[in-house]
């Protein structure tokens, strides 16, 4: 059966489909709350949360886009929101005192692994890993990305390039800081 039918008996509340459509993408989504997560059972928990947002509103979705995509964002939106919900303190940095800094420059060295650049991204304070995240793992735009965050494009411009610069000092300091 093709997503599109799936969809339309979603639509028409058809817990069947509904299981169908979580069992196609869970694991999917799942993967995109663990890397924002880190915590199974948060992701579990926050995939479940998205899912029954995402069939109690099938009647938005419209079709512009893939069904994992509409999905993807709605797991996106429950994760940043449950990290905001986690965290005590909030501190929102406004556009008066955030100054854009272009760097075209942005490399990192061929030895550095994916798992490590990961482990470095966990280790970024919420407003830069969020941005670096959504930018570098997930393939939003800055566009996407400021929708997402609520922020405007040149915040997410500023973060995106202060937490690349982060992240490439964290890189630096455990490929140097280790001797290896």
């Amino acid at each position: 059966m093709f997503t599109s039918d799936i969809i339309t008996k979603c639509k028409a509340n058809n817990r069947k489909a509904q299981m169908q459509l979580y069992k196609q993408y869970c694991n999917g989504m799942y993967c995109v709350a663990m890397r924002f997560l880190k915590n199974e059972d948060d992701a579990q928990d926050v995939v479940q949360e998205a899912f029954i947002n995402a069939f109690q509103k099938i009647d938005q979705f419209s079709g512009d886009v893939t069904f994992g995509a509409w999905l993807k964002k709605i797991v996106v939106h429950k994760c940043l929101d449950f990290i905001k919900a986690k965290k005590d303190k909030h501190l929102e940095l406004t556009e008066t005192n955030l100054r854009v800094v272009e760097d075209d420059n942005w490399l990192v060295e061929d030895t550095v692994t994916l798992p490590q650049i990961k482990f470095a991204i966990a280790q970024l304070p919420t407003k830069y890993k969020c941005v670096v995240q959504l930018y570098l793992i997930e393939g939003y735009d800055h566009s996407e990305t400021s929708n997402i965050l609520s922020i405007t494009e040149s915040a997410c411009r500023t973060r995106l390039l202060r937490g690349k610069g982060l992240l490439k000092e964290l890189l630096k300091e455990k490929r140097y800081g280790t001797g290896s």
